[in-house]
């Protein structure tokens, strides 16, 4: 059952991703960045909140694991070169951390 979960979690996290991405992405990337600072928090408002099982499966690994993204977090910020992209990471990678942080204390 976990891994349906997983899968169905990801079926709206990842085209949500897509779609913000898409109307948001520009010069620096917002679209990401607002996805991965979305994720962040949530999954911090999970932690805080110590969901587990079923639901993390679902909302944590599936959804905000569909939702956020590495992989298209480092090729923009290498695809801005060194002084864009690298406020671009400072950006993303403080933002992140501060609402995981906020989400685990909110929850």
């Amino acid at each position: 059952m976990t891994p349906l979960l997983v899968a169905l979690g990801a079926a709206i996290g990842a085209p949500s991703r897509y779609i913000v991405a898409h109307f948001l992405d520009r010069r620096l990337p917002w679209g990401t960045l607002a996805v991965n600072l979305i994720g962040s928090f949530v999954l911090g408002l999970l932690a805080g909140e110590a969901v587990s099982g079923s639901s993390m499966a679902l909302l944590g690994t599936g959804f905000c694991g569909g939702l956020t993204t590495y992989s298209s977090f480092a090729v923009q910020a290498v695809d801005r070169g060194p002084r864009l992209g690298s406020t671009y990471v400072v950006l993303t990678i403080a933002g992140c951390l501060a609402l995981a942080a906020l989400g685990y204390q909110v929850g």
